[in-house]
């Protein structure tokens, strides 16, 4: 870790406000920051950026190396003047969630008009960045478009339900079906360009204002995707391209019958025969997106929780072995040892998981949430408790998957209450706050906690409830909710447990007490 002390908020981009009915990289994004840097805050950590399919779940991607439609910002493109007044037909949005079922086409609508209006009176620069982009990221980027044009010919279809011959890749299909669909792999290939180049210039932003982003990769990939679709050597399946095993975990802490994820599982003899060629890639486009990634469902990389695919449930699973260390050596000698990844290592964390974090020396994580749970006679001893932290560590109130803090709070039973009032010596009145005094009070390096819990917001407030389908990743801040005083409280929090440098410290605490005033003023 090149930081050793900071802390920093989750949160998604959908969450943020936006007049478009979905938060975006655009001026809502930078607000963000300027809210972080002046609140002392040094990281934002972000679920995976890629184009979500069904569920709308950002862990379930249409491609792995593709950014989300999604969150290109309509006002940044009307800036470029590539959308028009003219172009935009109003519509209303709720503010405190996500209505994807509407904004999906809304906003494709908009970006298909922004790729009308890309012409010749576009400026020479962007369209220069526009070819460079198409030859740099040509490796994923024509599979993706292709797949992406011939999705939407097939309404939305999944590509096991396509023409055989699509199905089977043949030479002769792809070329036939590329020709006929050409105008909408264009559209495709240049709305891609619209995501990467906004969010180049939003990370050029963060670091000048003194802020790392921290990216998520989920470890497998959607079924129904580009990545499965154009290189099915490298995963489990049937001729007819469906998974023979599919990924999960088994019975744990979020369900009793472990959760079916679904997702094809990697032939890793495969991939290693080629060098693990898809995972340089995807670690090569990463870090130079991300200050840090995370890897999600780390522990799979030690060892897997394979499924046949022909169970409902994920409870008769076994373990197979992963590929361990030798995916990431193979990644560090390709790219160098500069690969700045966070390990979650949460769920069944066995010896061989532990010896493949301790070897590779990735910080892990803690949640607290989990840390006061499990008391028995009084007692806790969790690893999660702030007094079992490591310096090599990431602590967090809770993450994407579990409740908020006062959410989780309201359904303890009073043993739990119990033990963390002694332990905290606390009265419960204001819990989430108190728990991000615990979190950045730990020795963890990094301190981290979602914005839900700095809101003190509950239950109706979290953003995923693992092992469901319909209603997640949908909730949304307001701007009120970043108010002057919230930051100058945060600042106060951070300067005592230390997680601020020294001299950005006194700049954001003059920033923050000058916005105090200009709302004052106002």
């Amino acid at each position: 870790m090149t930081i050793e002390r900071a802390s920093g908020i989750l949160l998604h981009p959908t969450s943020l406000p936006s007049h478009w009915g979905v938060g975006d990289i655009g001026p809502e994004a930078y607000k963000f920051i300027d809210f972080l840097h002046a609140s002392g805050q040094r990281i934002w950590q972000m679920l995976p950026l890629g184009p979500t399919g069904y569920g709308d779940s950002p862990y379930q991607s249409l491609s792995a190396f593709a950014g989300n439609p999604m969150l290109i910002s309509p006002t940044l493109l009307q800036e470029m003047g590539l959308l028009h007044d003219t172009d935009i037909d109003e519509q209303w949005f709720p503010d405190e969630h996500v209505d994807f079922g509407n904004v999906i086409p809304f906003k494709y609508g908009l970006l298909k008009k922004a790729h009308d209006n890309f012409s010749a009176d576009t400026p020479s620069a962007i369209v220069k960045l526009y070819d460079q982009f198409c030859r740099e990221q040509a490796h994923w980027l024509d599979d993706l478009c292709l797949f992406a044009a011939l999705k939407e010919f097939h309404q939305g279809k999944p590509w096991v339900s396509w023409p055989t011959e699509l199905v089977q890749r043949r030479p002769e299909a792809l070329s036939a079906w590329a020709e006929k669909l050409a105008d909408k792999i264009v559209r495709h290939r240049f709305i891609q360009f619209l995501f990467f180049h906004q969010w180049q210039q939003l990370h050029a932003y963060a670091a000048s204002r003194a802020i790392s982003i921290i990216g998520d990769i989920p470890i497998f990939v959607a079924h129904d995707s580009s990545d499965v679709w154009s290189h099915q050597e490298w995963f489990y399946l049937d001729k007819q391209g469906e998974p023979t095993v599919v990924a999960g975990v088994p019975p744990d802490y979020f369900s009793e019958t472990g959760q079916r994820w679904g997702n094809p599982l990697f032939n890793w003899p495969q991939m290693k025969k080629e060098k693990y060629s898809f995972w340089v890639k995807r670690f090569e486009l990463l870090t130079s997106m991300f200050d840090f990634i995370r890897i999600d469902h780390f522990r799979g990389f030690a060892g897997y929780w394979e499924i046949p695919a022909v169970e409902e449930t994920a409870i008769n699973g076994t373990w197979q072995k992963g590929p361990g260390t030798d995916l990431f050596q193979a990644i560090e000698a390709q790219l160098g040892s500069e690969v700045p990844i966070i390990a979650e290592d949460l769920g069944v964390i066995t010896e061989d998981v532990t010896e493949m974090l301790t070897a590779l020396g990735f910080p892990g994580m803690a949640v607290l949430q989990f840390g006061f749970e499990g008391v028995e006679n009084g007692l806790n001893s969790s690893p999660f408790l702030p007094h079992n932290h490591q310096k090599n560590q990431v602590v967090y109130t809770g993450t994407h998957d579990n409740d908020t803090v006062r959410g989780w709070w309201e359904k303890q039973p009073e043993e739990v209450m119990d033990f963390t009032r002694r332990y905290l010596n606390i009265d419960g009145r204001i819990i989430h706050r108190d728990m991000i005094r615990a979190a950045l009070g730990s020795v963890a390096h990094l301190a981290i906690f979602p914005l839900q819990d700095l809101l003190g917001l509950g239950n109706e407030a979290r953003m995923n409830v693992p092992g469901t389908a319909g209603g997640n990743w949908q909730w949304r801040c307001a701007g009120r909710d970043l108010s002057p005083d919230l930051a100058a409280d945060l600042l106060q929090m951070t300067q005592l447990y230390g997680r601020t440098a020294p001299a950005e410290s006194e700049q954001a605490e003059e920033e923050s007490v000058g916005e105090t005033e200009a709302e004052e003023n106002k």
